[in-house]
């Protein structure tokens, strides 16, 4: 099992910073991703940012060029460095891992953290 733990969300003004921190523990041996998703109100879930065990990176549209994705170097940690915020940013982002063991892919999520942008 992989425990993921969220941390860094909070209430900032339009043009300002966040940086989001996801914490993986447990088992996570065969990690082959992480990435951020977030959940604006009365909306689906969306994919913000992935981030590959060989670094590799892909961000949505919508936040390219003002979000970034890293994992610490031991690589049980994962950032989201959330720049030039906008309103619309606002919602609860999660962190997710997936992980491939005997031929199944598991996914894992945390809790969640707020994220509110105001203008």
């Amino acid at each position: 099992q992989v425990q993921l733990v969220e941390s860094g969300g909070g209430l900032v003004q339009a043009g300002g910073s966040l940086r989001l921190s996801c914490a993986a523990s447990g088992s996570i041996f065969g990690i082959g991703a992480m990435g951020w998703y977030r959940r604006a109100p009365g909306k689906q879930r969306e994919l913000v940012a992935i981030i590959t065990s060989g670094g590799s990176t892909s961000y949505a549209d919508s936040v390219k060029g003002r979000f970034a994705i890293s994992m610490a170097n031991t690589k049980n940690t994962v950032y989201l460095q959330m720049n030039s915020l906008k309103p619309e940013d606002t919602g609860v982002y999660y962190c997710n891992a997936v992980q491939t063991e005997v031929g199944t892919v598991y996914n894992y999520w945390g809790q969640g953290t707020q994220v509110t942008v105001s203008s």
